[in-house]
């Protein structure tokens, strides 16, 4: 069968193609817009469909829109009821669902020749957790799904087995540990359901000061799920933060506190769930389980012996997610997903068209890889494009900014370049066969930088530019048989300094998505202070310009 999901609701939009079963492709709109997380999350935009992310998806394929067997929505209007009794209180909340309702008819008109009746809403949270246990690699599992909200829920509990997913536990509307997340996340001065990955970097630098009242007004019933009090107001325990404004410590206080209870509430969620399904494994979507800090607590302290999170956790994977359920109602056995690089990807002769008609010089070194491994060596800043871009919001070795790990002024470097605040960290990239030497009291491996590792006390003196605050880092395991390439340049960076780890941070600049395409990368590389470009089999150096295309050419054949 072939299923095209689609998510286009609340935010993040994106499209994923699942082709008997494996999921072949997936991108999000943002890529291709270039408008970071694709468009506003408001209930007006619920008609903006990922239209360039489902026409890569379907060429990805080789399809055409008359060849799909079903197009997969995740979201399903039939389940938000009356607007006047919906537990959101949104006063928008019909004019979503009348866009959502809608989609069969718009969905036509973005890919002419599509067949409405083969249009298929699938609840969000549904989704979500499809997203989880039929990606991970277990054949039985416990779903914990948690993020702002669905239709008319903020979390799913559940138990999956053989693809069947038996659904334990919901959490109605207006409770949201997500939504709690995301107004703390505008009161500390925050763009809300962007920039949550901030208030988790900020809370390393305060104190949980108000656990205590927190633990009052955030509560679990012992049932699977929780209550916010609606009287809780984040101004009691510090002043709201206009846009750019400088925090205080009151405001890392507030931070430290609501993360630890958000941190606490997911333990009990999980002892609860523990309990009911039996599974001895976890795993986990939402936009919750991007909270890299809490998920390394459920790891290290809930009764779970293996905790697997979606790599694309936010609403954008709810497009894998709805594909694979509706690919499974249809008949299809659905297989994990091997890898986040679902994305585009160029050949050598594309490359070079794009080099050439950009004007610059490049090179062709014998190993790119080891090229790359010593001008990290040499201390450059190198923008990293390799393969096919990856899904979700991490990059993992494709889409990549590197540099030395070893001097600690490498980390306010990378956030000038970035344009990033200054508190917020950057992570190391380490060869899977030594991470244990460096990291600890996280799972390992660590392939999709979902958890965070302490520093082991010998080496963070060694590595300083990836050591957070609190003397962890969010480490990305690199496995020669899953991304050789990568593990050649570690290995060749090794060989030169002693540190099989480099940093690597998203390549792209403040309020832009990740770079996707050729001309992304040489346009942050023409615009920002980064001194080496690979891409694919070819180097650029900053500095060196060429008067005529041609001459690129020759520069190869050198």
């Amino acid at each position: 069968m072939r299923v095209l999901g689609v998510n286009a609701v609340f935010h993040d939009p994106a499209a994923a193609l699942v082709v008997d079963g494996s999921t072949v492709a997936a991108a999000e709109e943002e890529r291709f817009s270039r408008r970071k997380h694709g468009k506003a999350p408001v209930a007006f935009s619920t008609w903006e469909l990922p239209e360039q992310a489902m026409a890569f998806c379907l060429e990805a394929g080789g399809l055409r829109a008359e060849d799909l067997d079903a197009v997969a929505y995740s979201y399903d209007p039939a389940l938000v009821g009356a607007a006047e009794d919906h537990p959101a209180a949104d006063p928008w909340e019909w004019l979503r669902s009348l866009f959502a309702a809608r989609a069969p008819l718009f969905l036509r008109s973005a890919l002419p020749g599509l067949d409405p009746e083969h249009v298929r809403f699938v609840a969000h949270h549904a989704a979500h957790a499809a997203s989880a246990h039929a990606a991970s690699p277990f054949p039985s599992c416990a779903v914990m799904v948690l993020d702002g909200r669905g239709e008319r829920h903020s979390a799913l509990l559940g138990v999956a087995r053989e693809g069947t997913l038996e659904v334990l536990a919901r959490q109605e509307l207006p409770h949201s540990l997500g939504l709690l997340y995301e107004d703390l996340t505008a009161h500390l001065g925050f763009r809300r359901s962007s920039d949550e990955y901030k208030v988790m970097a900020m809370a390393s630098y305060g104190r949980p000061t108000s656990l205590e009242e927190l633990r009052e007004r955030v509560t679990t019933d012992g049932r699977g799920g929780y209550r916010v009090d609606p009287e809780l107001d984040l101004e009691r325990f510090a002043p709201r933060l206009d846009d750019g404004a400088a925090w205080r410590p009151e405001h890392a206080d507030l931070a430290a506190s609501v993360q630890a209870r958000l941190e606490e509430v997911l333990l009990e969620l999980a002892a609860w769930l523990h309990e009911r399904s039996g599974e001895s494994r976890l795993a986990m979507a939402g936009g919750v389980a991007l909270n890299c800090v809490a998920n390394t607590r459920l790891f290290r302290e809930g009764p779970f012996s293996e905790v697997w999170v979606q790599p694309a956790a936010g609403d954008a994977g709810t497009a894998v997610g709805a594909a694979q359920a509706v690919a499974r109602e249809l008949g299809d056995r659905v297989a994990p997903v091997p890898s986040a690089a679902l994305g585009p990807e160029w050949n050598e002769d594309e490359l070079v068209a794009w080099l050439d008609r950009a004007g610059v010089a490049y090179e062709r070194p014998d190993d790119v890889a080891d090229a790359v491994a010593a001008a990290l060596a040499d201390d450059a800043i190198v923008a990293w494009f390799q393969g096919r871009s990856e899904f979700g919001p991490r990059a993992l070795g494709h889409r990549s900014l590197l540099a030395d790990p070893r001097r600690a002024e490498n980390l306010e470097r990378l956030n000038d370049v970035k344009g990033r605040e200054q508190f917020r960290p950057v992570a190391p990239m380490v060869l899977a066969s030594r991470a244990a030497e460096l990291f600890s009291g996280g799972p390992l491996p660590s392939p999709h930088m979902l958890f965070v590792h302490e520093v082991a006390f010998d080496w963070a003196a060694r590595i300083p530019a990836v050591v957070h605050v609190d003397g962890t880092a969010r480490i990305q395991t690199v496995d020669h048989a899953d991304e050789p390439l990568v593990a050649r340049m570690l290995e060749g960076f090794a060989a030169r300094t002693g540190i099989p780890a480099v940093v690597n941070t998203s390549l792209n600049t403040a309020g832009r998505p990740m770079v996707d395409d050729p001309r992304d990368a040489l346009e942050c590389f023409g615009s920002a202070p980064v001194d080496v470009l690979a891409i694919g089999p070819f180097v650029i150096r900053r500095g060196e310009r060429l008067g005529a295309p041609t001459e690129g050419r020759e520069a190869v054949a050198a």
